[in-house]
Order: C-alpha cells, then structure tokens, then sequence
C-alpha cells in the first residue's frame, strides 16, 4: 500500500484549510473565465480576512498617478526601514485587498511602515506590465533616502526577486532584505518537485504551467527567470520559506542553495506540512502559524538592520 501522506498534509490545521479553500476556489478554477477566477479568489480572501491591529491606520495612494498602492502604519513605529509587499495569485488574481490582512500583521509585527501595490494583471497586462509597476513603486520608496525590505508570495515571490536582480544591476540602492515565500523562480516544470508534487493540493505543476502562458514572460529572462541568472552576487540578505506540499518548493530550494553559493547571507525552511498558499492558514495551522513567526522575525530583523 502507498503512503498517501507522501503526497498531502496530515496536520488536522491544514487539512482544514484545504477543505475551506476548496469550498470557495475549485481544483479546476484555471479552466474557468478570468472574471470567475477572479470572483471566487475575492472570496476566498475575505474569508480569511481579520481585523486591523489596534491603532493601525491604512492609506490608499497612487504612485505616478496610476499605480495603487496602500500603506500601512502601526501605531508604534520601530525603524524608518519601509517593508515593500508584492501579492500573489499567478498575476491574473489578487488586490490591495486581498493580503490585507497578511501585511498589517507583518507591518504591527516589526513596527515598521509598510507599503502594498496593486500591479497590474494578467492576461490583460502581460510582461513586463505587473514587473515595471513594481518596480516605480521600489524606485519612489527609495527615493528619500529610506531602506526598504522586499516580501512577495508566490507571484509577488517571483517579482520581489527579479526587482532585487534588476536593482542590483540598474539601481537604486536601499534594499536591505528579500523575504521570499513559496515563491515562483523559474524551475523547468518537469523534474524535482514539478515531478513530485504535481498534483499537490492547492497548487498543481500544470496551474504553474497556465500562469506562465498567461503572463507571457520570454523564457530567457532572468529578471522574469531567476533561476536563470548567471550570478547572484549582490544581493541583499534574504529569507526563504517553501511548503513541502507544493509544485515550487524546489524553485526555493535551489535558489537558497545558488544565493548561499555567492556568498549571500540567506535563510531557509521548508514547512514539512504546509502547503502553497499556507499564509492564509497561519490561524488555523499549528504549522502555518510558527512558518509565519519565522517569516515576521526575519522580516522584522532585516527592517532593524537597515
């Protein structure tokens, strides 16, 4: 008899999750319109929406008039260092609201301002249109002088990654970390855990395989690729955490070990029973909550740093 526990999560928290994700976005939601994708991630969203911080205020701007971005401001400010938070959602779903929670959670916990953008999606924006927003919103926070510490997940995972390639290499400077979560980096999609964890709960190597047609980044773009970069010297510290149940995890894992390789200062976890997407679950999870305490300290360290 196979071990199925092999190929899904046994911890009571998570398996929860999942069923909860899987009432409010289906298996097959890729097959479905872009507006129903983007109407059952909404939902799925404000599901596991929480309440501000008490005294936290929030604060819906623009960045060269057109690019939304919202920023947060605990009430009690530790460090001028600004956190830089990119969502994901395949860069075809996903808003200001939709990790609303995630980032003031992240913002309250290292005492720091923090600064979320709304960039545009795909398949109506393709490369490098979600990239070039990101990057205007990296390049105005460095603008006066403050640090900034990268986050993204999954889609923003692989964003916040190629802005630290494409601002080691073009400027500006100021980045004092990279805070990687289950991020999306390049890998060949058949080997590794693209192989092994193909059709992982949450997250499938063919899932993988749409938002990469949708997006429609040249395939030798180490900016859009980061797996593909020659060298990664001059990179900023960075942290990165990957769910064991999950097409991508190897994306992480040899990106850990390439960084580590170039002298770069990095750390790594693999969450033995999370899946893709476990932020959401961090209340519920016993697993997803300690995987975010990890993930808040080492955000929390890089913004004392700068």
């Amino acid at each position: 008899m196979k071990d199925s526990s092999r190929k899904a999560p046994t911890e009571p928290g998570i398996r929860e999750f999942l069923q909860i994700c899987a009432a409010f976005y289906p298996d097959d939601a890729v097959d479905a319109s872009i507006g129903q994708q983007r109407a059952w991630y909404d939902a799925l969203c404000a599901r596991f929406d929480r309440p501000l911080p008490l005294g936290m205020v929030t604060e819906d701007r623009t960045v060269e008039g057109h690019i939304p971005v919202r920023w947060y401001r605990p009430a009690k400010i530790r460090t001028r260092t600004v956190l830089y938070y990119i969502h994901g959602g395949g860069f075809v779903v996903g808003s200001l609201d939709s990790h609303h929670a995630i980032c003031a959670e992240l913002a309250e916990d290292a005492g720091a301002e923090l600064v979320s953008v709304d960039y545009r999606l795909a398949p109506e924006h393709v490369w490098p249109a979600a990239h070039d927003d990101a990057f205007a919103v990296l390049t105005s926070l460095l603008a006066d002088g403050r640090k900034v510490v990268l986050i993204g997940d999954s889609a923003g995972g692989n964003l916040a990654a190629g802005l630290a390639l494409r601002a080691r290499d073009e400027g500006p400077s100021g980045i004092v970390g990279q805070a990687l979560i289950y991020p999306a980096l390049g890998g060949d999609l058949v080997s590794g855990s693209y192989d092994e964890m193909a059709q992982a709960p949450g997250l499938t190597t063919s899932d993988v395989a749409y938002y990469r047609q949708v997006l429609q980044a040249p395939a030798d773009s180490s900016v859009a690729h980061p797996l593909l970069s020659i060298s990664l010297t001059g990179l900023p510290p960075t942290f990165i955490t990957v769910a064991h149940f999950d097409p991508l995890r190897d994306d992480g894992r040899a990106y850990a070990a390439r960084l580590a390789e170039a002298g770069i200062e990095v750390w790594f976890r693999e969450e033995p029973q999370m899946v893709h997407a476990w932020l959401r679950a961090r209340h519920m999870s016993e697993g997803a909550g300690k995987g975010f305490e990890a993930l808040c300290a080492a955000v929390t360290r890089f913004a004392a740093q700068g």
